[in-house]
């Protein structure tokens, strides 16, 4: 499609209305957010749980906790102690449950008709789990956990990069300097009394919200509700982490040596938070330098000066901060410290000429077209109203997110280059292969 073809379809979907996810939003006696979302589109319902604790909410000596009970949350409660799997993967359901530095979530998707045994199940973990927690089930899943962590850190080739990029980025003691994962010492040292106490601090039904999103009855889901969650207690009143300070003041450079394939380099800094001002900015900067072939920074370092395989640039948006992130693969015969320089390069003069304006609009087209795909599943809006839920407050902020990229304009993406991507507050990571190993 031609550029001004693009342009002309960006604004024109920029005219259109945000789209929404209808819902209705309620709240148990026991504090339990209850958010009903009708699709009847599949013969399918999601019930999506979050729960607002993540690692961030971590004491120091006891990190992988969140992490933990995304695992033990599986292993049985006191009316159903056994796998927690069995029952639902027999009907066809999709379950999963992921844990992050700022929240933990569980979902399951089942054949409509199967939408109280899915609540059920739901419920009796978040209130009965730990009378059914016994210190085998403790010790095989804390083994667990620890496997995890050597085959996705220790033993991948660059697996280990996070754990030394936010520990460069955050210093000791903050929220997201330790991996979501948690360390080997921390969990050895764990025992029935600390799992107990988190538990009870965090996974209570007034720091938790309740997603329905499918092909239901409104009536019918809230008489379910109330019948198998109603009667869990509230939890003591406690607040997650929601903001912290960290500032880099001055550039850190690191080398690593590891068992690796190739040389590679990593380019962070911190960024704005979640929704905060610059968030979206620079999601779109992301586009102008690596989204296409003809993106800055894949153009020059990929095809035209062939000094780099690959390169990918992308904000991590989180609670507390983003982290921005550029990663690149020098070709043979050429290092880090060259991709550097050059990426350096890009970088200065993009913030020097500023964007054009078509390229902002065709970046804005484009991430516009992967939010409307966040919109197609009944899984992918359950998750979406618990996201801006808990971090918002309003499941229905999507107008508020979509505009956010809608009032993007080249003008706000240089003041997010200048003022979030110095060159001079940010760590950069040189992970060489061990002697003799590189292909």
């Amino acid at each position: 499609m031609a550029l001004t073809s693009l342009v002309l379809l960006a604004g024109a979907l920029a005219e259109q209305p945000a789209p929404t996810i209808p819902f209705e939003k309620y709240e148990l006696a026991n504090g339990l957010d209850v958010i009903l979302a009708e699709d009847h589109s599949i013969p399918f319902v999601q019930v999506n749980i979050w729960y607002d604790v993540g690692s961030k909410d971590e004491v120091t000596g006891r990190t992988g906790f969140a992490h933990l009970f995304e695992h033990l949350m599986f292993q049985g409660s006191a009316n159903h102690d056994t796998e927690y799997f069995q029952p639902l993967e027999s009907i066809g359901a999709s379950i999963n449950g992921t844990t992050s530095f700022d929240r933990t979530n569980y979902f399951e998707g089942v054949p409509a008709e199967y939408l109280p045994l899915a609540l059920w199940l739901e419920s009796d973990r978040m209130g009965w789990l730990m009378p059914a927690l016994t210190q085998e089930k403790l010790d095989n899943q804390r083994e667990v956990v620890r496997n995890e962590r050597r085959q996705r850190y220790e033993n991948t080739p660059y697996g280990e990069v996070w754990v030394w990029l936010f520990e460069n980025l955050y210093p000791e003691g903050h929220p997201y300097n330790v991996p979501t994962i948690g360390r080997h010492e921390d969990l050895e040292a764990a025992n029935l009394d600390d799992v107990t106490a988190f538990f009870d601090t965090w996974y209570a039904p007034n720091n938790a919200s309740l997603v329905i999103c499918g092909d239901f009855d409104p009536a019918e889901a809230k008489v379910l509700v109330e019948q198998y969650f109603g009667e869990i207690p509230r939890g003591e009143e406690v607040e997650s982490i929601n903001s912290a300070t960290a500032a880099l003041t001055e550039e850190v450079v690191v080398h690593k040596v590891d068992d690796v394939p190739h040389e590679k380099l990593w380019v962070a800094w911190i960024s704005p938070a979640l929704y905060a001002d610059g968030d979206a900015e620079l999601d779109i900067v992301s586009s102008l330098l690596a989204d296409g072939k003809d993106s800055l920074l894949y153009q020059t370092l990929v095809l035209d000066k062939k000094i780099a395989r690959e390169v990918d640039a992308y904000q991590y948006s989180a609670r507390l901060h983003g982290q921005y992130i550029i990663e690149a693969t020098p070709a043979e015969g050429h290092t880090t410290e060259e991709v550097l320089a050059e990426i350096d390069g890009i970088l200065a003069q993009l913030k020097t000429d500023g964007p054009s304006a078509e390229k902002v609009e065709i970046a804005v087209l484009n991430w516009e077209a992967r939010f409307f795909d966040g919109l197609l599943t009944i899984s992918s809006k359950a998750n979406m109203l618990n996201s801006y839920n808990t971090f918002t407050g309003d499941p229905g902020f999507i107008t508020q997110d979509l505009n956010r990229y809608r009032s993007v304009s080249p003008a706000s993406v240089s003041n997010a280059l200048n003022t979030w991507l110095p060159s001079d507050r940010r760590v950069v990571l040189h992970v060489a292969p061990e002697v003799g190993e590189e292909e």
